[in-house]
């Protein structure tokens, strides 16, 4: 376990000290340290270790611990899987870029922070990695270095800074009254213990939940996330479907579930106040999709919508509801990855960046924009597709949940999904048909991406059609390893 952790972090940083004579020995590298780091970790989830792995101890119950379990088999499994396609197409994308060696060693790093806190066995190896992730992503923001990529970072750093304080004052409560620091199903807290403590605790959840939904952009904090697309692609795909904003995701879930437990919040006043802003998130997300005119600016709000639909799952605090929300963080990744890059092909090969600028791109690009429609079908839910499943097991679960604001919830995804077929299709429409006079399809300079960029978005849409047509192991999968 400590491999998957230790490699990447060592790989990046030794990346400046390596004499690589040429571009594509440092790729190599690169290509090569992913994949082997991925290697490992699929073999793990083949084999499924038991027991701990302590890599430092600082007193009483405070220690540094990795295990493996369900949850983090799930989250580790879909980074394995999506980074070394992510690397490739970076590749490319980052050819014609300034300080690529930085980049690609930040890149890395981050795979390695990931992994980390996919592993972690109690809260405080989550909090700290969880922390480190948001200092090794900064420089990617930041890369660059123009002035609105600084503003970007620094929203981007005071959002993340304001969140790790609201998260570890929720840690330190759980240090506290819980019977472990270790991920328990059901939770830690000692509930003969607690007494007339009950509204504090509930009060210290709201916070830690909020703390932790920083980096899953709930509303109000989702500013951060639209400022952040001026990063290079490559760098807002891994926040938008891989790293960052997952694993805020991932963090909610494993303090709702495994620290504080359902049986504290469920039915209480703080499950409806977490409720609230995460409904309210995933209609407003989608609100400002179909008014920004800005590609990855779009895909953003959209993004902020989406993952609002992973934390309606976890405050349903039922097993359905949790089962919904790996479901949907799980296909989301791969939607939400493949339209990035589909649109980051766009601006790569034609330097277009907004909605009205691609009329008729479709006839000129149409690898890409054949994938960028399928993830639009999918995100939308179609049947047939990965984003159908999820969204509906995010249904079924409200509905089993007896909750009158959880049918507010399953009224919010509906909304969404139109919502969600008008910004999409506003780009697939425009890109296929082409308003009057336009000369984009004449245009011999707008051409499809090299094999480097296509070849992951095919296989994002193999897994997107083969999750949506074959969910049930999936689905069951899922519902085996949550607890």
């Amino acid at each position: 376990m400590l491999i998957v952790v230790i490699l990447p972090l060592f790989a990046g940083i030794l990346m400046p000290m390596l004499p690589f004579r040429t571009r594509k020995a440092m790729l190599v590298y690169l290509e090569t340290v992913v994949s082997i780091n991925s290697l490992l970790v699929l073999l793990l989830l083949l084999y499924m270790p038991e027991g701990t792995l302590t890599l430092f101890r600082f007193t009483g119950n405070l220690s540094v611990t990795f295990r493996l379990d369900g949850m983090g088999a799930v989250f580790a499994g879909m980074a394995a899987v999506l980074w070394p396609l992510a690397m490739l197409y970076s590749f490319e994308y980052m050819k014609h870029e300034d300080n690529e060696g930085s980049f690609f060693l930040f890149y890395v790093v981050t795979y390695g922070v990931t992994m980390g806190i996919a592993l972690a066995e109690n809260i405080l190896t989550m909090y700290f990695f969880f922390e480190m992730l948001s200092l090794v992503t900064l420089p990617l923001v930041l890369h660059t270095r123009t002035r609105e990529a600084i503003l970007a970072a620094r929203s981007y750093l005071y959002y993340m800074l304001g969140g790790a304080a609201f998260a570890f004052i929720g840690m330190v409560f759980i240090l506290v009254y819980g019977t472990t620091s270790s991920f328990v199903a059901g939770g830690v807290l000692n509930m003969a213990g607690i007494g007339e403590k009950s509204d504090m605790l509930l009060l210290i959840y709201v916070l830690c939940f909020c703390g932790f939904s920083v980096k899953t952009a709930m509303w109000p904090f989702s500013s951060w996330l639209p400022k952040a697309g001026v990063a290079p692609t490559p760098v807002t795909a891994l926040l938008h479907a891989v790293a960052v904003v997952n694993t805020g995701a991932f963090a909610t879930m494993r303090v709702t579930y495994f620290s504080f437990g359902t049986e504290l919040l469920r039915g209480t006043w703080a499950q409806k106040v977490v409720m609230v802003p995460v409904i309210f998130t995933i209609v407003y997300g989608c609100s400002r999709a179909v008014k920004e005119t800005h590609l990855k600016r779009r895909l953003a709000w959209s993004t902020i919508s989406n993952l609002s639909y992973i934390l309606f799952g976890v405050v349903l605090m039922t097993p359905l509801g949790l089962v919904g929300a790996m479901a949907h963080m799980l296909f989301h990744s791969f939607m939400k990855i493949c339209s990035f890059f589909c649109v980051g092909a766009v601006i790569y090969q034609t330097s277009k960046h907004y909605v009205q600028e691609i009329d008729g791109f479709g006839w000129r690009m149409p690898k890409i924009f054949c994938c960028f429609t399928v993830s639009a079908f999918a995100l939308m839910g179609v049947p047939g597709l990965c984003g159908f499943v999820s969204k509906w097991n995010l249904a079924k679960a409200a509905v089993d949940s007896e909750m009158p604001l959880a049918y507010v919830g399953i009224a919010a995804l509906m909304v969404s999904a139109l919502l969600t077929a008008i910004y999409m299709m506003d780009i697939v429409i425009r890109a296929f048909c082409p308003v009057k006079g336009s000369d984009a399809v004449d245009d011999k300079n707008v051409k499809d991406a090299n094999w480097k960029m296509w070849v992951p978005l095919a296989v994002f849409v193999a897994v997107m059609f083969y999750f949506g047509l074959h969910s049930g192991p999936v689905m069951e999968l899922l519902e085996g390893m949550i607890y």
